[in-house]
């Protein structure tokens, strides 16, 4: 067998290290890196099956000028004279980049220097600005540089973890491993704040169900609390932290207990109980994510939490500090070279001593002088007809962005669209000029940085496949293109990144933190046998902050009142994200196993507001907006606090027919970072009748547009499961069924019909409807995908025997079923999650499915209980 390459996760911002041992041209086994200092070993869900999506099928594997096959070089060429030709037209703000967390650093900073030194605009955002911007504003605000004070050893050294907006257990697995290991090994508590009754908050010592949008009540709210308790550092405050005229008089003001707790609409003695936590337990984290940093208020919301450390001296200190942690596996390393269009380069702004510099060092022809257009203000100047050319590397905004139908209208209309990526057709690249094939996961060569600032090493262990090129090879060359041959004279990203290193440490005297002057003379085969490292130590210890006059600044923030509910938007709609699916589904959807633990996309709404609209569980459901809507499959949940109804924002038009999150949200955004708030748009919802519902399985994987009002692409060993609903005449869906011998079953009183096709003795497709009836379990005749000598029993839709359904799936990494677990807590008189682990192996792997097994004993325990009464 062939040795392990040390690599990281393709995935989130936890920068897990991973064992790639490649089992062929396309194959490879996973496991987590015991040596690496982000996860020791452990992956998630996602990370353990991402062998399952190294395969080409969707790639985009040769250049395309339209619909047609190009060459390299006329590609290229066609992209530097179409660029040129705009600049030289209509200026350099005619043209812009629009990038993403998921190149690496090597590929951002020559995108970057490309745009900002050599352009000579700062037009390059990227969909880090939809996850993390608040948190760099905030921390630029505060310490004077986007620095994170925290890293993960620190979660080990806490008292007190708060998780506030951040559904850990889904959306960061590994943290919430780590921190629940704390727990176990030395009493930490958890506090989760969040609306939204997830599995994070599983065991959790505390949940505060807050009213959305109400976090800078809540952190003020608690600061004036620990002033008039005493629980301010004063000395740390006086030595090391500056306050704007009249702060603390804001603070004293109008944020009692009772008023904070009505406010935020929980109960005092909660908000009393969560007070008296937080002031017995000094070593405090407080990690935060989405759900405060995707809102027209975020960055105040950072800051409120951020005052709130610095207020009671729980910052520069093991086991105390307010924890970013971002959604990307390089947002970290976007931030560092510059890659937000408000920033300059390594953690240098706009001012003119740092555009000099940074001119200086690039020998740069045209400097950018002020920043950027930000994200929805960029897609927003395509409509209007400000910029003229667009080059969207690694992300799908016709997906991601909100008001996503305004941006489709933008990609259409431009006058030169240009796409690079690894798949061939997405929402976005659908209106491309020129389509770009780029090096994805296991074909990288490159650095990236996690949440806690730990830079780690992507390394390839697959060849290329077709004409696929690295991204910072692609835009390089472009450059060279545009007439900057020896500005961009790279060979290598080990060249690329000794650039960056040395930047970094550029005249500078200790003013940022951001220093890598250790790594500006790596030679290439150090910088192959790189290890993980986190620059920057423990920031603040010394109590100094990169600002003027080296202290900490407090920021005044006021709760912002929001609307209440309205007359056509009774309901507050939240996004976000599932524990399975990533983004798009580009890299996810390709994983069988990933794709059973949710498998159509949900809207999630409490069970007063679904009884008020005549909603059933598993009904369709439109959700609409203002800006769009789209159809969902309804999921009744107490999770939800009532009014309120929570989307994923995964789905997309190459997978679903509904389900089209990002149709929804306002495109309104944070004054002072331009995030945008994803998290409480008013919204409507309303019942979709359908005539009858049913499913396709298809043989192999190209994918087919079905005719029907619902239908939603599911990938299942050997090909894909097509959920269905419509009205009508549904034998207009056998056009779909491949050749191959017939055989049919129609009953009419019910009003259904069973197609199977059969090619060779095997399963080609099943086309199973219903009008009155049940729909049998799917997971038998996915089997038979890859049975042999298929016959027309495969309509029965189970073979011989018991064959219990396993129920929806828990444990994706072993395939266990809620039926499956229910049964074993039943029969067994498990009463633990390790027994649970031992009896069925659920949980016993990943462990991102332990949250979910919790709650199940939880209930199955209540309902013997109640059944035994």
């Amino acid at each position: 067998m062939a040795q392990a390459i040390r690599t990281t996760c393709a995935y989130c911002g936890v920068g897990c290290g991973i064992a790639a041992t490649p089992t062929g041209p396309r194959s490879v086994i996973i496991k987590g890196d015991e040596a690496h200092p982000a996860n020791g070993g452990r992956l998630c869900s996602k990370g353990t099956h991402l062998g399952e999506t190294v395969a080409l099928t969707g790639r985009l594997l040769h250049p395309m000028i339209g619909k047609r096959r190009a060459n390299w070089d006329k590609a290229l060429d066609l992209v530097a004279k179409k660029f040129r030709e705009t600049i030289e037209r209509h200026g350099p703000d005619s043209v812009a980049f629009y990038v993403s967390g998921q190149l690496l650093t090597e590929d951002y900073y020559v995108a970057n220097k490309l745009m900002k030194g050599f352009i000579g605009s700062a037009n390059i955002d990227t969909n880090s600005r939809l996850c993390m911007s608040s948190a760099v504003a905030g921390h630029n605000r505060a310490f004077g540089e986007d620095v994170v004070p925290a890293s993960y050893d620190d979660l080990e050294e806490a008292d007190l973890i708060i998780l506030v907006g951040s559904n850990t257990a889904w959306c960061h697995p590994i943290v919430y491993q780590r921190i629940q290991a704390a727990r176990a090994a030395r009493g930490t508590k958890l506090v989760v704040i969040d609306p939204r009754r997830t599995e994070t908050c599983e065991g959790a010592d505390l949940h505060l169900p807050i009213r959305p949008g109400m976090d800078v009540a809540l952190m003020n709210g608690l600061l004036a609390w620990c002033h008039a308790t005493w629980n301010i550092d004063r000395t740390f405050l006086q030595d090391h932290v500056s306050a704007p005229e009249g702060f603390w008089e804001h603070i004293r003001v109008g944020h009692d207990l009772w008023t904070t707790a009505k406010t935020c609409d929980v109960a005092p003695a909660l908000l009393e109980q969560f007070f008296t936590l937080f002031a017995e337990n000094p070593r405090t984290v407080t990690l935060f994510s989405q759900g405060i940093n995707q809102s027209i208020r975020g960055t105040d919301q950072v800051n409120a939490i951020i005052n709130l450390h610095l207020g009671t001296g729980r910052i520069g200190k093991p086991g105390a500090a307010p924890f970013s942690i971002t959604g990307q596996p390089n947002a970290m390393g976007g931030r560092e070279v510059g890659g937000l269009a408000s920033t300059l380069a390594a953690h240098m702004d706009f001012a003119p001593e740092n555009v000099a510099r940074v001119g200086r060092f690039w020998a740069a022809p045209q400097m950018a002088t002020k920043p950027g257009l930000k994200a929805v203000d960029l897609f927003r100047a395509i409509n209007e007809g400000r910029i003229k050319a667009l080059w969207i590397m690694a992300t799908n905004p016709a997906v991601s962005l909100p008001d996503a139908g305004r941006v489709r209208d933008a990609l259409e209309a431009i006058p030169f669209l240009v796409v690079s990526d690894i798949i061939a057709d997405t929402d976005s690249s659908a209106h491309a000029h020129v389509r770009l094939p780029a090096a994805g996961w296991g074909e990288k060569d490159g650095t990236v940085t996690n949440s806690d600032r730990t830079i780690s090493r992507q390394r390839p262990f697959m060849a290329l496949p077709g004409e696929a090129r690295p991204d910072w090879w692609i835009i390089t060359q472009v450059a060279r293109r545009m007439g900057w041959k020896s500005a961009f004279a790279y060979d290598r990203p080990a060249d690329i990144w000794r650039e960056h290193a040395r930047l970094t440490a550029y005249q500078n005297e200790g003013q940022r933190l951001l220093n890598l002057r250790a790594q500006a003379a790596i030679g290439n085969d150090a910088y192959d046998a790189m290890d993980s490292f986190r620059w920057g130590g423990t920031p603040f210890a010394d109590g100094h902050f990169p600002t003027p006059d080296g202290k900490a600044r407090l920021v005044l923030t006021k709760q912002m009142d929001l609307q209440g509910p309205l007359r056509d938007w009774p309901l507050t709609l939240n996004t976000g994200r599932y524990r399975d699916q990533w983004h798009t589904m580009t890299r996810t959807g390709l994983a069988p196993k990933l794709a059973r633990h949710r498998e159509e996309p949900l809207v999630e709404i409490h069970p007063q507001d679904a009884d008020a609209l005549g909603l059933a569980d598993r009904d369709l459901a439109r959700v609409s907006t203002a800006q769009g809507d789209s159809i969902f499959r309804v999921s009744i949940s107490d999770g939800q606090r009532p009014g309120e109804i929570f989307t994923p924002i995964h789905w997309t038009d190459q997978i679903s027919s509904g389900g089209r999150t990002g149709l929804l949200p306002r495109p309104l955004v944070d004054p002072h970072s331009g995030q945008p708030g994803f998290k409480s748009t008013p919204a409507a919802v309303e019942k979709v009748s359908t005539q009858w519902q049913g499913f396709l399985i298809l043989r192999g994987q190209e994918p087919v547009k079905l005719p029907c009002l619902w239908s939603t692409r599911v990938a299942v060993p050997g090909g894909a499961l097509y959920e269905l609903a419509g009205n009508g005449d549904p034998v207009r869906l056998e056009a779909c069924l491949p050749r191959g011998e017939r055989v049919e079953a129609i009953d009419h009183v019910r009003g259904s019909r069973r197609v199977a096709i059969i090619q060779d003795g095997r399963l080609a497709g099943v086309l199973f409807v219903t009008r009155n009836g049940l729909l049998p379990s799917r997971d038998w005749l996915i089997g038979q995908l890859a049975a042999d000598d298929v016959g027309a029993t495969v309509l029965a839709a189970r073979g011989p025997g018991s064959q219990p359904d396993k129920g929806a799936t828990i444990c994706v990494c072993f395939d266990i079923g809620l039926n499956q677990i229910v049964a074993a807590i039943r029969d067994q008189k498990l009463v633990d999650v390790p027994a649970i682990g031992k009896a069925l192996g659920a949980g016993t792997n990943c462990g991102s499915c332990r949250p979910a097994i919790a709650n199940i004993l939880a209930q199955t325990s209540q309902e013997t209980l109640h059944a035994a009464e």
